[in-house]
């Protein structure tokens, strides 16, 4: 980088506290980097922050505060710490640069995962039932040979075991969710944009928090791949019980699952077989669901269920359907957050810092072709 600063400038900016001790521990692993921290001007858009926060900086990382283009003229790496880059691809740095990007993809695995069972599960144990019961200071337990046709019968409860889980996208979210979803006994079915036909091409080449997800690719029992409804809707009809919605937004996967895709679900679904109708969840980006359509089908009965962390759009209007629906369970985009998220996105940018001093091939690096 001729002509740059004798030391390269990482500039972090994210809308909490200073965190001095992810700081200095970041400062002591790369002596060779002056940090700066600030959090963002506003929550407007990024090209209204300040030029002069980006005059020298090399390296930024970020969810969302970017500078316009002549404002950065050194900048070659921005570090998002958020898991998908969507919410920037408008933006000129993103357009019209080449500046490397890399996404925080893999610190969200444990704390999405869990979110994701948690909810199948109070789906499955009708949990929102058993929870009104408590509220109405109600025992509530049917006894044997009583009418299940009055109030809920919790003697069909399923567990999970021989559940079939489709994990729609398998990324790093997927993969743990896969995991787990295997340690309950389901079996897992991926798709993936790509063919994953190799020991390599199934293999997580991103950032994983140790010992979670499924780094070999080794838990699925079958793999389907494509970016075309036919390949879709033959993933779909794969006895699924549970469907994982976890992949990108972008042009190929914008209104992907609608009406038809849910009925198809539904036809080769364990519910076809006399077993449970499925269940859908959509930890990923509101618009890969045709939210209209999805309401009808859960209305219908076509769907047993919905776990939705996005929407389309958010915030979800109050005169929604879904706040409404009892087989659905909205909670406004915070399966990711937790305690652990700051520490594991400085970890990962510890490495990442690590990769690019010794020349080595960053992780998450966005493919803007690709669109993620």
């Amino acid at each position: 980088m001729g002509g740059g600063p004798a030391k390269e400038v990482l500039l972090i900016i994210l809308p909490l506290p200073r965190p001095d001790a992810l700081i200095s521990r970041l400062q002591s692993h790369h002596p060779s980097l002056e940090i700066r921290f600030s959090q963002p001007p506003s929550s407007s858009s990024s090209s209204l922050s300040p030029t002069d926060l980006y005059k020298d900086v090399t390296i930024l990382v970020t969810f969302s505060s970017l500078p316009l283009p002549p404002s950065a003229p050194l900048l070659d790496l921005l570090q998002l710490f958020s898991a998908g880059s969507n919410h920037i691809s408008d933006t000129p740095l993103y357009r019209d640069t080449d500046i490397t990007i890399a996404t925080a993809s893999g610190i969200h695995g444990p704390q999405i995962a869990e979110w994701v069972v948690m909810t199948s599960l109070v789906h499955s144990h009708k949990y929102k039932a058993l929870y009104e019961l408590q509220k109405a200071h109600r025992w509530g337990k049917k006894p044997a040979g009583e009418d299940p046709g009055e109030g809920e019968n919790f003697r069909d409860v399923r567990d999970m075991v021989g559940a079939r889980l489709g994990v729609l996208g398998y990324g790093s979210i997927g993969r743990q969710v896969a995991r787990v979803g295997s340690a309950m006994g389901m079996e897992v079915v991926a798709f993936t944009a790509g063919r994953r036909d190799t020991e390599e091409s199934k293999r997580d080449k991103g950032w994983v928090v140790p010992g979670t997800g499924d780094v070999e690719g080794r838990i699925p029992g079958e793999w389907w791949s494509g970016l075309d409804k036919e390949s879709l809707r033959r993933f779909l009809a794969r006895d699924l019980d549970v469907l994982l919605v976890s992949v990108p937004l972008t042009e190929d996967t914008r209104g992907f699952l609608g009406k038809e895709e849910f009925e198809v679900l539904a036809k080769g679904s364990g519910e076809g077989r006399g077993g449970r109708k499925p269940f859908v969840v959509n930890i990923a980006r509101g618009p890969i669901i045709n939210q209209e359509e999805l309401v009808e089908k859960l209305k219908d009965g076509t769907l047993g269920g919905a776990a939705l962390d996005v929407t389309d759009p958010e915030p979800l209007p109050e005169d929604s359907e879904l706040w409404d629906l009892k087989n659905v369970i909205v909670t406004p985009h915070v399966s990711g957050v937790g305690q652990a998220y700051t520490e594991r996105a400085f970890e990962l940018l510890d490495e990442q810092l690590r990769r690019r001093e010794k020349g080595e091939k960053l992780l998450n690096v966005v493919q803007r072709k690709r669109g993620y």
